[in-house]
């Protein structure tokens, strides 16, 4: 039995997601993002973005819990890329506070948006990954994504450029 609980998100959460979504995201993209684009990875700047999805489902969003303390959280819904099948899902995004990685919160949050997508008849769920998130690529690697060739993009975050690739599963 695990020490986590993986919930909805309510709109109380927001703050506490884009604290975990900050730090999260400072960890993960240390050494592949430029320091000064490190530091603009305020939760200040993602609150507001967290408490609309929360609001219109839009992505639905499930947090992991310790206790009361958010400790990672996950954002899916259907695909926001052009031409796929309604029927298929996309987690948008997934954060684990780096104090917790490792110990089974990516994979109780996984098995929240798998569940939620079943729900909504998806047959197919993918995720982008930056080509350098280790940690990530492994991650959905082990969780069974595979990687659908021709499908490295290019995204900004702030200056700094992300090369993504996108995998794909069944749900």
């Amino acid at each position: 039995m695990s020490q986590y609980r993986v919930r909805p998100a309510e709109m109380r959460d927001a703050k506490a997601i884009a604290e975990v979504h900050a730090v999260a995201a400072r960890a993960a993209y240390a050494g592949i993002l430029p320091e000064d684009q490190l530091q603009a990875l305020a939760p200040s700047s993602r609150e507001a973005k967290w408490r609309e999805a929360i609001e219109y489902s839009e992505p639905q969003v499930h947090v992991a819990l310790l206790g009361e303390q958010v400790v990672g959280f996950v954002g899916f819904d259907r695909s926001r890329d052009p031409k796929t099948p309604s029927t298929t899902g996309e987690i948008w995004s997934l954060y684990v506070h780096p104090d917790h990685w490792n110990q089974g919160v990516g994979v109780a949050l996984w098995d929240a948006a798998r569940d939620g997508l079943k729900e909504e008849e998806c047959k197919k769920v993918t995720i982008w990954v930056p080509l350098r998130n280790d940690r990530a690529l492994r991650f959905v690697g082990l969780a069974g994504f595979k990687r659908e060739m021709k499908t490295a993009k290019t995204s900004t975050l702030g200056d700094a450029k992300i090369e993504e690739i996108r995998l794909v599963r069944d749900v």
